[in-house]
């Protein structure tokens, strides 16, 4: 008979493995190294998760903020740039910016042909795209909302991977604040 799983560990070995690829990298991810940080063995990795990948899609889903609720009940254009802005600080510092240098491996990873990360990297992008599109459908000054998404989305999470690999704050930071300003009047 099959041991039931630890709950509380699963939870530890999740948040960890986040934190792990964030320092280390997904691209030369094994499990004997991962495991061997995170105090256990690649074996209870399986046993817990399946796969190296699907381990990885765990941890990060249970990064992944409710997005529903960071866009909802806006009905002016300064309370959503007040929110695009919050949202973009949260995710530029401290266990929000671990979190998004993961996401944007995986993203990468997930331009690959027959990447076990694209339905994940699709779904992560689509559920975005809707929140934001029903948080902008609530503005009057919005045309074609579900464009004005993506134009935000996607060039937020350039600026972010810009940031990640220059290094340069002040510019990203006011090219974001750009971004947010200009698409949202």
């Amino acid at each position: 008979m099959a041991r039931p799983l630890d709950h509380v560990k699963r939870a530890e070995l999740l948040a960890a493995v986040v934190r792990y690829i964030a320092d280390h990298g997904l691209a030369d991810l094994s499990l004997r190294p991962l495991a061997a940080e995170l105090g256990t063995s690649s074996r209870m990795l399986i046993y817990y998760f399946t796969t190296k990948e699907e381990l990885l899609v765990q941890a990060l889903a249970t990064q992944r903020p409710d997005i529903a609720a960071v866009f909802a009940d806006i009905a002016e254009p300064a309370a959503l740039r007040d929110r695009l802005w919050d949202f973009w600080t949260a995710n530029t510092s401290g266990e929000g910016s671990m979190s998004v240098k993961v996401m944007l491996q995986v993203l990468g990873a997930a331009c690959a042909p027959h990447s076990p990360y694209a339905d994940y990297a699709e779904s992560a992008i689509v559920t975005f795209v809707d929140a934001l599109t029903e948080g902008l459908r609530g503005l009057r000054s919005v045309d074609d909302p579900d464009v004005v998404a993506t134009l935000l989305i996607s060039g937020l999470r350039g600026i972010l991977q810009d940031r990640l690999i220059t290094g340069d704050v002040d510019r990203t930071d006011r090219a974001a604040r750009r971004l947010i300003d200009q698409t949202v009047r």
